[in-house]
């Protein structure tokens, strides 16, 4: 399933609350809207490697700039380099009094954006670029960027969880994020880990494809030990996995809706994905009842609500080499490998939403 999960997450582009759940009536949403001031200070930070065009879509953000302008917002565009040079520009905007940071790309730019949002009363705006645009589907945000401006302008401001996910790097050492839409450890993150970002940037989706079905048949199903304790109970619970998907948002938006049924940016927990088994028939399964809007009971696959999952290696055996290294992804972002520990933090960002 990780593998499919990973090329949907990029494809999807193209009664009563919950335990654990925060529902906004539009009433509400409304009162939002109009009690906090206006925005009046705001940065557009562009990746110029996100989806499409260049000259086209540099040319739909001047179109935004004058929307932004005309609204007495004094707006700036600011292009990106890199993820962490769009995690520095947000900091910036925010130390130079902006009030919204626009995240003009996909999912990756958001991620990079929201590290530096978080905790504060800036809004995060979002107008989608990207090659997939889970959270902006989600939001039920409109795929037209001049549309998606004035939603920013004229919309609610909400205020959500976040996961937050500590882990190893890549260099042994420990590192933490935020993440809004899924964090993932196993097969998922193994693709990112695997896939070449240059081969990515000249091919697009045909690099997601060609490096899937390579590990499809490749991967070796890595077994990992989850620990959770799902919401409402104080039983802990010990599984052995192969895959670990915690979800954040409801909609992925395009040919997939709902991936984990019962996730919600309302909620202050995690909807898990927990794959006991490796079969990869199975995977695909899930992924087929997703696509399909079947009912997601797959054999082997199990779906719970916890707001805190630890995720180690297994033991080794005296006789056998160290386990194989699982990696973990957020966002779809390669982070780094197993130890790791996924929450949540509650009342985490505000995002600038239509009115609902």
């Amino acid at each position: 399933m990780g593998v499919g999960i990973a090329l949907i997450r990029r494809f999807a582009s193209h009664g009563g609350a919950p335990l654990g759940s925060r529902t906004f009536s539009a009433t509400e949403a409304q009162v939002q809207s109009s009690f906090d001031q206006a925005m009046r200070k705001a940065a557009l930070l562009y990746n110029p490697v996100s989806g499409g065009s260049q000259k086209r879509r540099k040319t739909e953000l001047e179109t935004v700039l004058s929307i932004l302008r005309a609204a007495s917002v004094d707006a700036s565009l600011v292009l990106t380099h890199s993820s962490a040079h769009a995690e520095e520009q947000a900091r910036q905007a925010v130390v130079a009094g902006c009030d919204a940071v626009f995240a003009c790309g996909g999912d990756g730019t958001v991620h990079s954006i929201v590290q530096a949002l978080v905790h504060s009363d800036v809004g995060l705006a979002i107008l989608p670029m990207g090659t997939a645009n889970a959270l902006a589907h989600d939001l039920g945000l409109p795929m037209s960027l001049s549309a998606a401006a004035n939603v920013a302008i004229k919309g609610a401001r909400r205020r959500v969880a976040l996961g937050h996910i500590k882990y190893v790097d890549r260099r042994g050492n420990p590192g933490t994020r935020f993440f809004i839409v899924a964090a993932g450890v196993g097969v998922d993150a193994h693709l990112f880990y695997k896939l070449n970002p240059d081969v990515k940037q000249r091919i697009g989706m045909a690099a997601y494809y060609g490096k899937a079905w390579h590990l499809w048949w490749t991967y070796t199903m890595t077994r990992f030990i989850a620990e959770y304790v799902e919401t409402g109970s104080a039983e802990p619970k010990q599984a052995s996995l192969t895959e670990l998907l915690g979800v954040r948002i409801r909609h992925f938006g395009g040919v997939l809706q709902e991936l984990a049924p019962g996730a919600s940016l309302d909620r202050d927990d995690l909807r898990l994905i927990l794959c006991h088994t490796a079969s990869r028939w199975a995977y695909l399964s899930y992924v087929a009842r997703a696509l399909l809007r079947r009912n997601p009971a797959v054999a082997g696959i199990e779906l719970a609500h916890s707001s805190k999952v630890r995720c180690r290696y297994q033991e080794s055996s005296s006789f056998s080499a160290g386990p194989e290294t699982v990696y973990v992804e957020a966002d779809g972002e390669l982070l780094g490998t197993l130890p790791v520990e996924i929450t949540v933090v509650p009342d985490a960002l505000t995002l600038l939403v239509p009115v609902r």
